[in-house]
């Protein structure tokens, strides 16, 4: 044993690459600090899982039944102690736990200290690697991973952030085949444009992608080109989420309720759907309520929204109807010109909203704040109500 720490220490110590590393010494005297102990007939993992891990007793309950050849708490005193080390909180180590029970099966020196020692290598932080294990639950197989790491990170620009980021919403990266399922698919995205940052931002919207048959992701392609989104444009992503889960006969279902619904002609909802792909997946309720307040309520003309479908992409009871009660009242009260355009006060972000429509109109309407709180929350004040 001390033999190895010493090596795994050298290999550490030693490293360019070291210095944000955790400290193995403080990891390894920590996790080595638990007692041998024998295996303990008494031992119960449901309650350590309560007692030690911090787990729920529904979590203990699900998590007990992959640790049920678990005798003795020597090996999972070990774990806990390792990931406190990493300055992991209580709670921290409840949610690694409960995501993957059968961490605490895993040998600190032979598994995770070694583990440590490459993800140190790879450049990740402290805070990184502590990021690392809460994000990915990290198997047993963690000596695999690091190697699947060694993938991803040039893909995402070298970017331990890039690379967390994914994680946060694509943990299935680490357990997917690289070779026959990430490379082919990667490579099809990179000719469509998409790499580096824009990888992370597909993972965060449409997180099953780089997993998916490889043989599937050239037809969804297909697709998402049929709607008028070209390739490297900054909407393809949206294109690609839009159709991934839609046949051929439901996106000329939708897109023809799209237009029903928005009075829009064929060439109008083509232009929408190419501006705003995302618009195929909402729900017809939802699509419904927008049309009603957009052309009934606001007077806006189907050609305008067709041109700006972003209109569609905004919440309409915490924005949309909020902001033109808004811009409504000051019009009538003759605090703003006639002809302000629709568009350019939704698309505002809150903060420049609340600066320039509610703010310089505090003395004239000391209301209007309050009104424009209570519209968000879904009333219509009185002040806001024109016959």
């Amino acid at each position: 044993m001390l033999r190895l720490r010493s090596c795994i220490l050298t290999h550490l110590l030693s490293s360019p690459s070291a210095s944000p590393g955790p400290s193995l010494r403080r990891l390894l005297s920590a996790a080595g600090a638990a007692p041998a102990v024998s295996t303990n007939p008494s031992f119960a993992v449901e309650d350590y899982l309560v007692d030690t891990c911090g787990l729920t007793r529904t979590q203990a309950l699900k998590a007990s039944t992959k640790l049920s050849n678990l005798k003795s708490s020597t090996k999972p005193d070990a774990v806990v102690a390792f990931l406190a080390g990493l300055d992991l909180s209580s709670a921290d180590i409840a949610a690694v736990v409960a995501k993957n029970p059968r961490l605490l099966c895993a040998s600190v020196e032979r598994s995770l200290a070694p583990a440590i020692v490459e993800l140190t290598g790879l450049g990740l932080s402290r805070s990184d690697i502590a990021r690392f294990f809460l994000l990915a639950g990290v198997s047993l197989r963690l000596r695999s991973i690091v190697s699947k790491l060694q993938y991803f990170l040039p893909l995402l620009g070298g970017s331990s952030e890039n690379l967390l980021q994914a994680l946060k919403y694509s943990s299935y990266l680490l357990t997917s085949d690289i070779e026959r399922v990430i490379k082919p698919n990667v490579a099809l995205l990179q000719e469509c444009g998409i790499g580096g940052h824009d990888i992370v931002r597909l993972c965060k919207r449409a997180n099953w992608i780089l997993g998916i048959n490889p043989q599937r992701l050239p037809a969804i392609v297909e697709w998402a080109e049929g709607l008028g989104v070209p390739r490297g444009s900054g909407m393809f992503i949206e294109a690609l989420q839009a159709v991934a889960f839609l046949s051929d006969e439901k996106i000329a279902v939708r897109a023809e309720y799209l237009k029903k619904t928005f009075r829009w002609s064929d060439a109008e909802t083509r232009i929408a759907i190419s501006k705003a792909p995302i618009l195929l997946t909402k729900s017809k309720d939802i699509l419904q309520s927008k049309s009603k307040f957009l052309i009934s309520e606001a007077g806006l003309e189907p050609a305008y929204i067709a041109h700006r479908p972003i209109l569609l992409k905004y919440s309409l009871g915490s924005r949309s109807r909020p902001r033109y009660y808004v811009v409504n009242f000051l019009k009538a009260n003759g605090l703003i010109d006639l002809d302000r355009d629709y568009y350019n006060t939704v698309t505002i972000k809150e903060k420049v909203f609340v600066e320039k429509y509610i703010c310089p109109h505090k003395e004239a309407a000391p209301h209007l704040a309050e009104d424009y709180a209570a519209a968000c929350r879904g009333e219509v004040p009185t002040r806001f109500r024109f016959a």
